[in-house]
């Protein structure tokens, strides 16, 4: 595994049951790759899948090459985001675990976290045109900066945080980071509520992310598209780690009249899983199947 990188794959179980009742012939197509937790634990159950991996962060697919090697004659490893994709042909499962992996939180340069001062990055794809973080915060207005943080972080205290940080800018001028920003945002709320569970700039942190990435717009385009993907009787699963996702994945299977949802409340972690890796507590699967 490349050094540092970290992945302990969530809800392993369960995935692993949702797809046991496929056939034992078709392509696994796991639209985040990541450390390939998943997809190599699915390739050994299923001893005559093949695997399409697609990941936009080039650390990942490096330690995903190095964790499948064991099966290599039966992947491929494609650098995308899942949203630009179209396989060739049908495939028999398509996974999404739609979470920020420990290695790119643990990763100061990455800018996900502010446990460790970085810089305000945030991009999955390092490589990729996208804006930064800072770029992005210097470039709205403070009415569109408190959407984005009240739509994709759900923050009650939206407007006050973008009014300080439109106040206290440029923070695209590499001086301050994401120890900076957090400390910005842990100031709009009063004192007893600075210090919780959840740190205070979490859900600001979340909504920039998002934003960085176009994580809800490619999730919808995945939505959109994966069921045409689907041979019939194959099945769609997705982990999804907050409630702008779940939602999405819960409204999308239930409308789409070529899928029949397996799950009709989403599978959780058990306390197990929960003790040993907290990280996994907020994570929702869901599963559909191709009529």
């Amino acid at each position: 595994m490349q050094p540092g990188f970290e992945h302990e794959p969530v809800l392993p179980s369960q995935v692993l049951e949702a797809f046991a009742c496929l056939p034992n012939e078709g392509i696994l197509l796991d639209c985040t790759l990541g450390g390939a937790g998943h997809s190599a634990l699915l390739l050994q159950a299923h001893p005559g899948w093949q695997l399409i991996g697609l990941d936009q962060d080039p650390n990942a697919r490096v330690a995903a090459a190095e964790k499948l090697s064991p099966y290599r004659e039966r992947v491929q490893i494609i650098a995308t985001n899942f949203a630009c994709y179209q396989p060739a042909s049908p495939v028999v499962a398509v996974l999404a675990d739609l979470g920020v992996s420990s290695h790119q939180l643990n990763q100061a340069e990455r800018g996900f976290s502010f446990r460790s001062d970085g810089p305000l990055d945030m991009r999955m794809n390092p490589e990729g045109a996208r804006e930064t973080a800072a770029a992005l915060i210097d470039r709205l207005t403070e009415t569109e900066l408190a959407d984005l943080l009240f739509h994709n972080g759900e923050e009650r205290l939206a407007r006050r945080i973008a009014r300080k940080l439109v106040a206290e800018k440029p923070w695209d001028d590499g001086k301050r980071g994401t120890a900076a920003l957090a400390y910005a945002i842990a100031g709009c709320y009063p004192p007893k509520q600075r210090h919780g569970r959840i740190h205070a700039a979490t859900r600001s942190f979340q909504a920039l992310r998002i934003a960085v990435n176009d994580e809800l717009g490619a999730l919808e385009t995945l939505l959109d598209q994966a069921p045409h993907w689907l041979q019939s009787g194959a099945r769609f699963a997705v982990i999804s780690f907050h409630s702008l996702e779940d939602r999405l994945v819960k409204n999308s299977f239930k409308s789409n009249p070529s899928l029949h949802v397996i799950t009709r409340k989403p599978l959780i972690v058990d306390a197990a899983e929960e003790a040993s890796n907290a990280r996994a507590r907020s994570a929702k699967l869901r599963v559909s199947e191709k009529l």
